[in-house]
């Protein structure tokens, strides 16, 4: 792969990881969703649903960020942009969609 291609993966690592270090940072500064049902008028049920739902994008966020810190030290080590599995080369078009992408096509099936 080309070093330009490589650095534009980058650049856009870079650019997700700092939107969601800002999305972070956002969240903490909000209140959590209390399991209060009353004050809210839910039942039970739909506020452990809302606990649940709130809880889950934190865990896609920290997910989310992995990936892009895993991408970036296969860019540092310049073995970015190779399928874990079959070894062969990513298809840019799947790295611009997806730039912590680490199966080729066929390897992903």
């Amino acid at each position: 792969m080309h070093g330009s291609k490589i650095e534009q993966c980058r650049q856009k690592l870079l650019i997700l990881r700092a939107d969601l270090e800002l999305e972070e940072e956002s969240r903490r500064n909000t209140q959590q969703v209390e399991l209060d049902q009353v004050s809210k008028g839910l039942s039970r049920r739909d506020a452990m649903h809302a606990q649940q739902a709130a809880e889950e994008g934190p865990r896609q966020r920290k997910r989310q960020l992995q990936r892009i810190e895993g991408a970036l030290r296969r860019i540092e080590a310049g073995e970015y942009g190779n399928c874990f599995v079959c070894e062969e080369e990513l298809d840019i078009a799947a790295l611009s969609i997806d730039p912590t992408t680490t199966r080729c096509g066929n390897c992903a099936e």
